[in-house]
């Protein structure tokens, strides 16, 4: 795997900082029209962070879960997305003309960011501890 340089280092950190405070503050009603922005600027430079570090060897098994780990990239990035647009309703209008309509829309975002983050949370644990364990195994 490619070693990020010290700065990208520490984007990465700080934006997986930024994603767990901000999911944070929103989830406990903290100031939830900054901290939804601060939760998809944290999942934007987390994930380009991330896709930043390559794998330029030839096992299928880690070049299939860096595949997973970007799914679970986008999906932090949606519930990014899903959030500002919980906490904004930049979209209510389009959907809103009818009873059916408005029925959709909150089906569809209210409060949905939660499934999505929690979903790509557990495929990012998942798949950096199994990248982890076949990258020892194949230093052996």
């Amino acid at each position: 795997m490619r070693q990020l340089s010290k700065l990208e280092s520490i984007i990465y950190l700080l934006g997986g900082i930024m994603m767990v405070a901000g999911a944070g503050f929103y989830a406990f009603f903290i100031i939830q029209h900054v901290a939804c922005w601060i939760m998809l600027i944290g999942a934007l430079a987390f994930v380009l962070m991330q896709s930043r570090q390559r794998y330029d060897g030839s096992s299928l098994t880690i070049r299939r879960l860096r595949k997973i780990m970007t799914i679970a990239g986008f999906g932090f990035i949606i519930a990014g997305f899903f959030m500002v647009e919980d906490s904004y309703m930049f979209l209510r209008p389009v959907f809103s003309n009818t009873a059916e309509g408005y029925t959709t829309y909150v089906n569809i975002f209210h409060h949905n960011w939660v499934i999505l983050l929690l979903i790509s949370a557990i495929l990012e644990m998942y798949t950096s501890h199994r990248i982890s364990y076949e990258l020892k195994k194949e230093l052996q």
